[in-house]
């Protein structure tokens, strides 16, 4: 009887255990996501840039660059960090594209109260320069990259030069880094994962966020648009074209698993599911 009265005295200390006190701190920190305005690029013959099967009539198409800024907490993520802000006022224009910037990250972090010291990770998708462009203002951030890409912006005549400039600090081994081989638990909670996702670069990532509203996907340039999603339309500059069909795969199985919100990142239509700036999504 001694017995059988210790273990219900036992199972009473565990049930005022997952009392209030308990469940408070149990709590997860509050994830947010803010997206940034980060370029827009009009292609000026996106038809033969953008298939290598000529699915895509000639040119000019328009898409956006975009930005995120996570907030886990009181800890700060950027994931990509868009155009140079060296365009702002100029832009840039050439026989391929045409590239504009109306305001830096720095000035939009400003709006919402984040000073760039505060941002402490930079997810980088992949190693092209609409990605790159000013992480050179987040020194102190640890940046989070594909493995294949680091090495390729490591060589001595980098595939992109303006992207090995952008990211020189980290390159050198002044900056921390990490790069990337699978998949990544940026909080170590589960909710926000970088998604390995090879083929348009040897080590591009994708972003899953578990916000409380639902499950946000974003493609880096695993898609570029909307009509890609149908017609597997695969960049003829992409590293892998098997690689690049399999991480479709993966992504969309991903998204229709966890009824995610998906948002490709350079096409307008979709970077405006998610509040308009300066509104956060929860």
């Amino acid at each position: 009887m001694r017995l059988l009265g210790r273990m219900v005295m036992l199972a009473l200390l565990a049930l005022a255990n997952t009392g209030p006190a308990s469940a408070q701190q149990a709590t997860p920190p509050e994830l947010a996501l803010w997206r940034l305005d980060c370029g827009e690029i009009v292609i000026n013959q996106y038809g033969a840039f953008f298939s290598d099967t000529y699915q895509y009539p000639a040119g000019p198409k328009t898409v956006v660059g975009s930005c995120y800024l996570i907030r886990h907490g009181d800890r700060y993520m950027l994931w990509d960090t868009g155009l140079t802000d060296a365009l702002i006022g100029g832009g840039f224009s050439n026989a391929q594209q045409t590239l504009s910037l109306r305001r830096s990250l720095v000035d939009q972090l400003r709006e919402i109260g984040v000073r760039p010291e505060q941002i402490e990770i930079i997810g980088i998708s992949h190693w092209h320069f609409d990605h790159t462009g000013q992480a050179r203002h987040f020194p102190q951030a640890r940046l989070l990259m594909g493995a294949g890409d680091l090495e390729l912006l490591r060589l001595p005549s980098p595939p992109d030069a303006d992207s090995a400039e952008a990211l020189a600090h980290w390159l050198t081994g002044d900056g921390k880094v990490q790069a990337l081989t699978a998949d990544h638990d940026v909080f170590g909670d589960g909710r926000v994962m970088l998604l390995k996702t090879p083929g348009h670069t040897p080590g591009h990532n994708a972003l899953l966020v578990r916000l409380a509203s639902g499950p946000v996907l974003l493609t880096g340039d695993i898609y570029h648009f909307t009509e890609q999603v149908e017609n597997r339309g695969v960049p003829p500059f992409n590293h892998d074209r098997a690689d690049s069909l399999a991480s479709m795969d993966r992504f969309d199985r991903i998204a229709r698993n966890l009824g995610a919100r998906v948002i490709i990142q350079h096409e307008a239509a979709d970077v405006a599911k998610l509040p308009p700036f300066p509104e956060a999504a929860r």
